[in-house]
């Protein structure tokens, strides 16, 4: 799984480890936490790849699969956030969050597929977020990324159905360390009437990696309803 060294990526690869998944750690600049993870998974397999570069995700998922002989998941987390007022949002500004939150989702998605495609097929499960759903003023640029993986999803399900299911999960608000007011506003206004736990996170991607097929182009905003409000 891609971003997988720390906080929501870390808990869901020690969820997967726990279930008996053997799992890859993907990480760029977060090497120390990724291998605390990778010894917390069982010492995981330790991939370091920049994102933003096409030919380094195909040496990532090529390098992958002849270590575990095949790919049967995929879990795009690897993400950015930034918080810009929209009128100064610069070129640089809107590559920086798009090349990881979409571009790079998508090419990890192609490389695993083909992979999937050769052998007995797989589950992928892309990592969205609220800000796909409700509008940050603020955030523009992030909402947008992570909407078009949200459409994204949708549209990969129905390309490599039925050998390969595509699902997205949206998380609400999900604090590591102590909140902001603004977080402290969203949880406010949560229906559950508090935040989420990352553990919750990962109960919705192992739901998509063990469903049927029949599941498929979904997506599930884990978010105590916040999305509703």
């Amino acid at each position: 799984m891609t971003g997988a060294a720390k906080r929501i990526g870390r808990v869901i690869a020690l969820r997967l480890a726990s279930e008996g998944a053997r799992v890859a750690i993907h990480y760029n600049e977060s090497e120390e936490e990724a291998r605390k993870t990778a010894k917390e998974c069982g010492n995981a397999s330790l991939y370091a790849a920049n994102l933003t570069k096409i030919d380094a995700i195909e040496a990532l998922f090529d390098h992958i699969s002849r270590d575990y002989g095949r790919i049967d998941g995929l879990v795009n987390n690897a993400a950015r956030f930034t918080r810009i007022d929209p009128l100064e949002v610069t070129e640089a500004d809107w590559d920086f969050i798009h090349d990881i939150n979409l571009k790079a989702t998508f090419f990890c998605c192609q490389q695993a597929a083909k992979h999937m495609m050769a052998g007995e097929g797989g589950k992928i499960v892309n990592i969205s977020s609220l800000g796909a759903i409700k509008p940050w003023a603020h955030h523009a640029h992030y909402c947008a990324s992570k909407a078009g993986v949200v459409m994204l999803t949708r549209a990969l399900a129905k390309a490599w159905a039925p050998k390969i299911s595509v699902n997205s999960v949206a998380p609400g608000v999900i604090p590591f360390g102590e909140p902001d007011e603004r977080v402290k506003k969203l949880i406010a206004a949560t229906p559950a009437c508090r935040a989420g736990t990352p553990e919750e996170i990962a109960d919705a991607v192992m739901y998509f990696l063990t469903a049927t097929n029949f599941v498929t182009g979904q997506l599930i905003a884990v978010d105590g309803g916040l999305s509703q409000r």
